[in-house]
């Protein structure tokens, strides 16, 4: 049976496009279509939406009302299912053609959550954002209906849909690289420098400089434990970051900047333990780290409490008091690396593809 992949917009990285990507892969002979293709290279796609030759391209914000009508005016194609990788509209797709009326799927990431959930996403915090959602919501969760299958990144986000959208959905992890984190890092020379600048053992943070993230709290884990951290990424957040560190752990912190690929997988094989406080959907992050043999201190919300093994791979945490963070750390950094691993594999990309697989398999023939 062929098929179509469609997706929100693709940029050259992202957790939703390492899913796309997957996909791509399990369906090689799928065709692609996404709202603007900014991947570089990394993407081919067999046709974007009409937002693409406008001004819009790029600007999500600005094309955000735009995006369900756009979704609706795909051209006509010749497919047996169409597949939405959605975390904003795609679940909108609609295609002309032969390919209008059959079954529709959708892997969800997450119910748009600054129209859904703007609690968990300050983007919906705005007066614009309000009234946006307002008008959206109902025209979200009526075309919502459409899918013959829904599947979810997480039980966390399995939740949000049965609330935002009223419908059942399956739970399908989304795919971890997990065994490129099990081989040895080769970091360059320049990597090898930043490497040896830093503390023989410490505490790592990972992941985009910005508030949601919760990374003073990783200091916070360090001051607790007396352990020195690291905190590795890029973001608007840094400059509050490094003042927040000179006061509060003066001389513990160190910073990476925008780290490549051999050097963040060396940072996690180093590291004492990831600690990761954000509340996500799923979180590939831990995973990775996992699958270094590196023990995860996580949210006991969202995601990663559907990853991390309390008081097995790490520690899941609700309080993050110093106090609790203190007694929390010298038992996480005590979990097995084996332990560690053994979860990982338990979200590699093969897992996800055959589930991915037998679920768009399963649910065809049950519509057909």
């Amino acid at each position: 049976m062929s098929g179509a992949l469609v997706h929100e917009w693709l940029a050259r990285t992202g957790g939703s496009e390492n899913v796309f990507e997957a996909l791509t892969r399990v369906f090689p002979d799928a065709a692609r279509y996404c709202l603007w293709n900014d991947s570089g290279d990394r993407f081919s796609v067999d046709g974007e939406t009409w937002l693409a030759r406008t001004p819009l391209r790029g600007h999500k914000a600005a094309a955000l009302g735009l995006m369900p009508l756009a979704w609706r005016q795909l051209p006509a194609i010749d497919a047996d299912w169409v597949l939405a990788s959605s975390h904003l509209f795609a679940h909108h797709a609609r295609f002309a053609g032969p390919a209008r009326d059959v079954p529709k799927l959708v892997y969800a990431h997450t119910p748009a959550r600054y129209i859904w959930n703007p609690e968990l996403d300050g983007r919906g915090s705005s007066l614009p954002a309000k009234v946006v959602a307002a008008t959206l919501k109902p025209l979200d969760r009526r075309r919502a209906q459409e899918p013959v299958a829904i599947a979810a990144n997480s039980s966390f986000v399995a939740e949000r849909i049965a609330q935002a959208w009223q419908r059942e959905s399956t739970v399908i992890h989304p795919p971890v690289d997990v065994v490129s984190f099990t081989r040895e890092p080769a970091p360059s020379d320049r990597d090898q420098k930043v490497l040896q600048a830093l503390p023989d053992e410490f505490l790592l943070g990972f992941s985009r400089f910005v508030p949601y993230k919760r990374l003073d709290l990783v200091i916070e884990a360090g001051v607790a434990a007396n352990l020195p951290v690291v905190l590795a990424g890029a973001g608007p957040d840094e400059a509050r970051l490094r003042a927040l560190a000179e006061e509060q752990a003066p001389g513990m912190v160190s910073f990476v900047s925008a780290p490549s690929g051999e050097l963040y997988r060396a940072l996690l094989r180093r590291a004492l333990a990831l600690v990761f406080p954000a509340v996500e959907d799923f979180g590939i992050v831990p995973v990775e780290a996992m699958a270094a043999g590196t023990p995860v201190i996580a949210s006991a919300i969202g995601g990663t409490a559907e990853t991390v093994i309390h008081k097995r791979t790490g520690a899941l945490l609700e309080d993050w008091s110093r106090g609790e963070l203190r007694r929390t750390v010298g038992d996480a950094i005590d979990a097995s690396a084996d332990a560690c691993r053994a979860q990982a594999a338990l979200f590699s990309e093969q897992v996800f593809a055959d589930r991915i697989r037998a679920w768009v398999q399963d649910s065809t023939r049950t519509a057909s």
